[in-house]
């Protein structure tokens, strides 16, 4: 099942995409003061039938929005979860964690975090503030969809708190980032997070098996399979759960693949007009134009 959270008629809907992917059925569920995406997570995951469905809006009809609105913390980051993006980070010099350059495998997850109020949809535009970043980078990641709340999830219970998987890009402005000596004001600006197209809920695919890719005005920059993470989506479960309790609704980043902007030489940031397009297998795919 294909779940988005969509804008029509000026009024904002959660809806089920049909089998030909080009219509959103409308779902009428109330969740007086809460997010109906979260309500309809948690009625799903407790085994009841959906709720009933209205008459299908044409996807090209709708605004596609983030499909969570209002986590309940900061989008949770993976930082440097693929072996190849680890070690173009650790050479680029914006790698301020690696001792030298050949210690760029982290022996542990690299947690950091988003800001939420950065969540825009599948088709939003980005914008860059250009009197305080010129070094803006992209970030195909796949995305994790907590379902089910818990604390000290074992790796071996983590699917079980997992309702869907999403597409992410991780904007960045690098210049910020090596400003502050941390990541969170490059990565939390307004607009800085895309986010969708819709939450495709986990019985329908494998994560450990997704091929994501990125491309910058049609030339593909990145091309890597989730089977390459250094850590998986169990272990980020478990080692962030054992900090924090996550909720129905959080959302996590699991890492980028090689080929982003600072893996060049030299460094290919975003300018205006760019298009970015990520694709994830299984999932769907985001593209965003930068102003």
């Amino acid at each position: 099942m294909k779940i988005a959270r969509f804008e029509y008629q000026n009024s904002v809907h959660i809806g089920v995409l049909n089998q030909t992917g080009d219509a959103l059925a409308p779902i009428a569920l109330e969740a007086p003061g809460g997010d109906p995406m979260i309500a309809l997570m948690e009625r799903l995951l407790a085994g009841a039938p959906p709720p009933e469905m209205g008459s299908p809006v044409a996807l090209a009809d709708v605004r596609l929005l983030s499909p969570i609105a209002r986590p309940s913390k900061n989008v949770l980051c993976i930082g440097k979860n693929y072996a190849a993006h680890a070690a173009e980070f650790s050479r680029s010099g914006y790698d301020a964690t690696a001792k030298q350059p050949s210690d760029y495998i982290p022996e542990a997850p690299i947690i950091f975090s988003k800001a939420a109020g950065c969540l825009i949809g599948a088709h939003d535009e980005i914008l860059p503030p250009w009197s305080a970043t010129q070094e803006v980078d992209y970030e195909a990641e796949l995305g994790v969809i907590i379902g089910k709340g818990g604390r000290n999830i074992a790796r071996a219970d983590a699917y079980r708190h997992v309702f869907g998987y999403t597409c992410i890009n991780d904007v960045t402005a690098r210049d910020l980032q090596a400003k502050h000596k941390q990541w969170l004001l490059g990565k939390s600006i307004d607009t800085f997070c895309p986010m969708g197209p819709w939450i495709v809920t986990g019985d329908e695919v494998d994560p450990a098996n997704m091929e994501v890719r990125c491309w910058v005005n049609g030339e593909l920059r990145q091309d890597a399979n989730t089977r390459d993470l250094i850590f998986d989506i169990p272990a980020i479960i478990e080692t962030i759960s054992t900090s924090m309790t996550l909720q129905p609704g959080d959302i996590i980043a699991t890492g980028t693949p090689a080929g982003v902007g600072i893996g060049f030489s030299p460094p290919r940031f975003l300018r205006t007009g760019d298009v970015v397009r990520i694709a994830i297998s299984g999932v769907g795919e985001i593209c965003n134009t930068v102003r």
